[in-house]
């Protein structure tokens, strides 16, 4: 079996045009496949414009959602493998921050909704606080592809939590997907620095994959989506403006990395261990 896998990471521009922001990313991932991409990967709340305000309108059932039924059938046509980003779903009175994550022939292998709720005040720079509009979700998402490759799925702010990514390589995950909107306060400062130690700290592929900035948006994104490898180092990573990004998930190189530097199978589990509470995706 091939022990590399292209993966392709959109950088999406957004606009306050839902069926717009459909057809472009559309139209992206259609491109991203015809340039090899095996698993494409869309960005955080990329469907609707980022800001409370907005989750409410924009919201969308799953998976009947207009959202969702058109990245199945991208999936399906691009015979790929589609990360939605994420999007607002509405379940009955609850929102959520939510990712949907497809197979090649469009069918809906799961979700997983943000589990850290982005809630932070620092004066002067920016105020945001998600629980106003969303509840947390409760379950870590893995699949796979080929069986041969484990991918993992968190949400922007979960970037922060190094538990949580200690539970994802305690399930035998090669990769972690961060969909996620850093700004221009914690963006320069964390973006890569928390990618690099994610991917570092447990001997993986991390990838974060950010809207493009709209300096006309409420909410400026960072931008600057990134991959990088398990030995921490960036494979490829883009600026502000919309782009799609490539790279090669090289289980060898993973796997080699892993036998050089072996504390993952060095961790004193009789002085400390990470629980994994709920074990159901």
């Amino acid at each position: 079996m091939a022990s590399k896998l292209k993966i392709a990471l959109i950088q999406f521009l957004g606009s306050s045009s839902k069926q717009q922001n459909i057809t472009r990313a559309c139209d992206l991932i259609r491109q991203a496949a015809s340039n090899g991409a095996r698993l494409i990967v869309l960005p955080e709340i990329w469907n609707s414009p980022y800001g409370i305000k907005y989750f409410s309108e924009y919201a969308e059932t799953i998976p009947n959602g207009e959202t969702i039924q058109a990245l199945s059938k991208c999936a399906r046509q691009t015979n790929t493998y589609l990360v939605g980003g994420s999007i607002p779903e509405r379940d009955g009175e609850k929102l959520y921050n939510t990712s949907t994550i497809f197979d090649p022939n469009g069918k809906l292998l799961g979700k997983f909704r943000k589990i850290h709720l982005f809630d932070i005040d620092i004066p002067g720079k920016i105020t945001f606080k998600e629980s106003d509009a969303l509840s947390p979700g409760q379950q870590l998402f893995t699949f796979d592809i080929d069986q041969q490759y484990r991918i993992g799925l968190a949400i922007c702010y979960d970037l922060r939590f190094p538990l949580l990514a200690s539970l994802y390589s305690n399930r035998q995950c090669h990769v972690l997907l961060y969909p996620g909107a850093f700004n221009m306060t914690t963006g320069p400062a964390h973006w890569e620095l928390l990618l690099r130690a994610r991917a570092l700290d447990n001997q993986m592929y991390v990838a974060g994959i950010s809207p493009a900035h709209d300096e006309q948006a409420d909410y400026k994104s960072w931008g600057h989506t990134t991959l990088v490898d398990p030995w921490g180092t960036i494979i490829s990573k883009c600026e502000m403006n919309e782009e799609i990004i490539y790279g090669d998930i090289d289980l060898e190189h993973l796997n080699t990395i892993r036998k050089q530097l072996p504390y993952l199978s060095q961790q004193r589990n009789d002085v400390y261990t990470v629980i994994d509470k709920k074990e159901d995706n």
